[in-house]
């Protein structure tokens, strides 16, 4: 597996998650879910900051957010008078 390849295979696994990054203990915790082995990454860029850096350079990760609805509610009118 070229370098390229692990990191698009990394890629689409964080985008599959819906998240734009992942941390490392995060990835382990995956197990056998995930497409490469964290050690095979960092044996390749030295640490997980460089892993996520390249991936994010090369493979762009595009997650929509989710869109809260604002709920406001009416203000009563003020009185003449009232306080």
């Amino acid at each position: 597996m070229t370098k390229d390849m692990m990191v698009k295979a990394l890629s689409e696994f964080v985008a599959s998650k819906g998240v734009n990054t992942i941390s490392l203990p995060d990835y382990k915790s995956y197990g056998k879910e995930v497409p490469v082995k964290d050690y095979l990454l960092r044996r390749q860029w030295g640490s997980w900051t460089r892993v996520l850096s390249v991936m994010n350079k090369r493979y762009p990760i595009q997650v929509a957010e989710e869109v809260k609805e604002v709920v406001k509610t009416p203000k009563t009118p003020k009185v003449k008078g009232e306080k």
